[in-house]
């Protein structure tokens, strides 16, 4: 599959020259989409034609549009995740927070509704994990 592709790859270019490429963002929108029960096939289909810097939501599902944030802690010291990435807009219905482990491979996943994100976060300048961590369970090792 490719995803599992691009992962070996980018693992690969860690290994050789100490950083990965920055593939989180579009590795978490896959598994999102995914998670929330599209198939390959309909990401795709959605996908054609979008932007990375798509303004407000990272794809279209079933009448709802979907925001993903994600963290990757490299496992080298000082990458533990202590705070998820700003929601800079709220222009989506629902919002989904995926932690990976070093290899990509999901370790947890969360979901929101619009309402709820606004209601609990839109002051906070900082989100913790486990704050997020009171939303619904996608996904959970």
């Amino acid at each position: 599959m490719l995803r599992e592709e691009l992962v070996k790859i980018t693992l690969e270019w860690e290994r050789k020259f100490g950083v990965a490429p920055n593939i989180t963002g579009t590795v978490s929108e896959y598994d999102a989409a995914m998670l929330v029960g599209m198939t390959e096939e309909e990401y795709s289909d959605c996908m054609q034609g979008m932007t990375a810097v798509n303004k407000g939501f990272d794809f279209f599902f079933n009448g709802l549009r979907y925001q993903i944030k994600a963290c990757r802690p490299s496992g080298k010291p000082g990458s533990k995740v202590t705070r998820l990435p700003t929601i800079n807009n709220y222009d989506f219905d629902k919002f989904i927070w995926i932690l990976y482990n070093k290899e990509y491979e999901i370790q947890e996943a969360w979901e929101w509704d619009i309402n709820d994100i606004k209601a609990n976060f839109v002051l906070k300048q900082i989100i913790k994990p486990k704050e997020i961590r009171a939303g619904k369970a996608l996904f959970q090792i």
